[in-house]
Protein backbone atom coordinates (compact mmCIF):
# COMPACT_ATOMS: atom_id res chain seq x y z
CA UNK A 1 0.00 0.00 0.00
CA UNK A 2 1.37 3.67 -1.05
CA UNK A 3 0.79 5.89 1.63
CA UNK A 4 0.72 9.86 0.94
CA UNK A 5 2.75 12.37 2.47
CA UNK A 6 0.16 13.12 4.89
CA UNK A 7 -0.63 9.77 6.02
CA UNK A 8 3.17 8.99 6.61
CA UNK A 9 3.54 11.85 8.62
CA UNK A 10 0.32 10.49 10.41
CA UNK A 11 2.04 7.37 10.74
CA UNK A 12 4.99 8.55 12.26
CA UNK A 13 3.04 9.97 14.81
CA UNK A 14 1.36 7.04 15.28
CA UNK A 15 4.97 5.70 16.18
CA UNK A 16 5.91 7.94 18.15
CA UNK A 17 2.96 8.21 20.40
CA UNK A 18 1.98 4.53 21.10
CA UNK A 19 0.34 3.02 22.93
CA UNK A 20 -1.93 6.14 22.28
CA UNK A 21 -5.52 7.57 21.97
CA UNK A 22 -7.68 9.34 19.37
CA UNK A 23 -8.29 12.10 21.71
CA UNK A 24 -3.81 12.76 21.37
CA UNK A 25 -4.06 11.81 17.93
CA UNK A 26 -6.90 14.33 17.48
CA UNK A 27 -4.72 16.86 19.05
CA UNK A 28 -1.56 16.47 17.49
CA UNK A 29 -3.30 16.15 14.26
CA UNK A 30 -5.77 19.25 14.67
CA UNK A 31 -8.85 17.61 13.46
CA UNK A 32 -12.32 18.31 15.26
CA UNK A 33 -13.17 14.98 17.00
CA UNK A 34 -12.27 11.38 18.06
CA UNK A 35 -14.31 10.04 15.34
CA UNK A 36 -12.38 11.68 12.56
CA UNK A 37 -9.39 10.47 13.76
CA UNK A 38 -11.05 6.87 14.05
CA UNK A 39 -12.44 7.27 10.52
CA UNK A 40 -8.21 8.45 8.84
CA UNK A 41 -6.91 5.67 10.57
CA UNK A 42 -9.53 2.90 9.28
CA UNK A 43 -9.38 4.58 5.72
CA UNK A 44 -5.43 5.49 5.21
CA UNK A 45 -3.89 3.08 7.57
CA UNK A 46 -5.66 0.11 8.71
CA UNK A 47 -3.00 -1.58 7.55
CA UNK A 48 -0.54 0.01 10.07
CA UNK A 49 -2.44 0.52 13.25
CA UNK A 50 -4.24 -2.09 15.60
CA UNK A 51 -5.99 -1.40 18.90
CA UNK A 52 -4.10 -3.59 21.94
CA UNK A 53 -6.51 -4.94 25.08
CA UNK A 54 -6.81 -1.54 26.27
CA UNK A 55 -8.42 -0.03 23.47
CA UNK A 56 -4.78 1.55 23.15
CA UNK A 57 -3.86 2.17 19.20
CA UNK A 58 -0.37 1.13 18.44
CA UNK A 59 1.88 0.25 15.34
CA UNK A 60 2.02 -2.68 13.64
CA UNK A 61 5.81 -3.90 13.03
CA UNK A 62 5.67 -3.79 9.33
CA UNK A 63 4.68 0.69 10.58
CA UNK A 64 7.42 1.09 12.62
CA UNK A 65 9.80 -0.51 10.19
CA UNK A 66 8.16 1.81 7.26
CA UNK A 67 8.57 5.04 9.54
CA UNK A 68 12.21 3.70 11.12
CA UNK A 69 13.54 2.11 8.23
CA UNK A 70 15.19 -0.76 10.41
CA UNK A 71 14.00 -3.77 9.41
CA UNK A 72 12.77 -5.61 12.19
CA UNK A 73 13.04 -9.33 12.93
CA UNK A 74 9.86 -11.08 12.34
CA UNK A 75 10.27 -13.57 15.49
CA UNK A 76 10.83 -10.24 18.24
CA UNK A 77 7.72 -9.17 19.38
CA UNK A 78 6.57 -6.64 22.20
CA UNK A 79 3.29 -6.92 23.90
CA UNK A 80 1.75 -5.90 26.80
CA UNK A 81 -0.23 -8.42 28.67
CA UNK A 82 -2.35 -9.00 31.85
CA UNK A 83 -0.49 -10.34 34.66
CA UNK A 84 -2.23 -14.44 34.21
CA UNK A 85 -1.03 -13.88 30.57
CA UNK A 86 2.57 -13.09 31.53
CA UNK A 87 1.99 -16.23 33.78
CA UNK A 88 1.25 -18.59 30.86
CA UNK A 89 4.32 -17.31 29.36
CA UNK A 90 6.36 -18.52 31.74
CA UNK A 91 4.95 -21.78 31.97
CA UNK A 92 3.44 -22.77 28.67
CA UNK A 93 4.92 -25.11 26.31
CA UNK A 94 7.98 -23.64 23.79
CA UNK A 95 7.64 -23.71 20.24
CA UNK A 96 9.92 -26.57 19.62
CA UNK A 97 7.84 -28.84 22.72
CA UNK A 98 4.98 -30.59 22.60
CA UNK A 99 1.98 -28.07 22.96
CA UNK A 100 0.38 -28.08 26.30
CA UNK A 101 -4.01 -28.44 27.31
CA UNK A 102 -6.08 -25.67 28.98
CA UNK A 103 -5.68 -28.11 31.85
CA UNK A 104 -1.94 -28.79 31.74
CA UNK A 105 -1.63 -25.15 32.18
CA UNK A 106 -3.59 -24.78 34.68
CA UNK A 107 -1.71 -27.19 36.28
CA UNK A 108 1.55 -26.03 35.19
CA UNK A 109 0.83 -22.19 36.90
CA UNK A 110 -0.84 -23.90 40.36
CA UNK A 111 2.55 -26.08 40.22
CA UNK A 112 4.13 -22.65 39.89
CA UNK A 113 2.19 -21.16 42.87
CA UNK A 114 -0.36 -19.41 41.15
CA UNK A 115 -4.14 -19.86 41.73
CA UNK A 116 -5.97 -19.39 38.67
CA UNK A 117 -9.43 -20.81 37.14
CA UNK A 118 -9.67 -22.80 34.15
CA UNK A 119 -11.89 -20.30 32.43
CA UNK A 120 -9.53 -17.38 32.59
CA UNK A 121 -6.73 -19.81 31.75
CA UNK A 122 -8.38 -20.62 28.78
CA UNK A 123 -9.75 -17.05 27.53
CA UNK A 124 -5.78 -15.85 28.43
CA UNK A 125 -4.75 -18.75 26.43
CA UNK A 126 -6.91 -17.16 23.74
CA UNK A 127 -6.07 -13.61 23.86
CA UNK A 128 -2.14 -14.64 23.64
CA UNK A 129 -3.05 -16.43 20.49
CA UNK A 130 -5.00 -13.91 19.23
CA UNK A 131 -1.73 -11.58 19.75
CA UNK A 132 -0.17 -14.08 17.69
CA UNK A 133 3.05 -15.31 20.67
CA UNK A 134 0.77 -18.91 21.09
CA UNK A 135 -0.70 -20.63 18.76
CA UNK A 136 -3.79 -23.18 18.88
CA UNK A 137 -2.59 -26.87 18.06
CA UNK A 138 -5.84 -28.24 17.29
CA UNK A 139 -5.86 -31.88 18.62
CA UNK A 140 -9.02 -33.58 20.90
CA UNK A 141 -9.09 -30.47 22.69
CA UNK A 142 -7.20 -27.88 21.56
CA UNK A 143 -3.66 -27.24 22.50
CA UNK A 144 -1.27 -24.01 23.13
CA UNK A 145 2.07 -23.60 22.69
CA UNK A 146 4.47 -20.40 22.03
CA UNK A 147 4.85 -19.62 18.64
CA UNK A 148 8.31 -17.58 19.08
CA UNK A 149 10.90 -18.45 21.53
CA UNK A 150 10.52 -17.13 24.76
CA UNK A 151 13.78 -14.57 24.40
CA UNK A 152 12.29 -12.88 21.41
CA UNK A 153 9.89 -11.63 23.79
CA UNK A 154 9.75 -8.08 25.38
CA UNK A 155 6.37 -8.71 27.91
CA UNK A 156 5.29 -5.63 29.61
CA UNK A 157 2.90 -7.06 32.24
CA UNK A 158 0.08 -5.17 34.03
CA UNK A 159 0.03 -5.04 37.62
CA UNK A 160 -3.21 -7.03 39.00
CA UNK A 161 -5.87 -5.24 40.05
Amino acid sequence: MTLSEEARERLADVVELQPTKNAELQERWGVESGSEVHGYLESELKEYYYRDDDSMIRATPDAIELVTGEELDPDDREIAVTHLQGQILEVIAGPDQEPDSVVATLHALRDAGTDAEVDDVRSALHGLADKGVVERVQKTVPTFRLSVAREKLAVQVAEPA
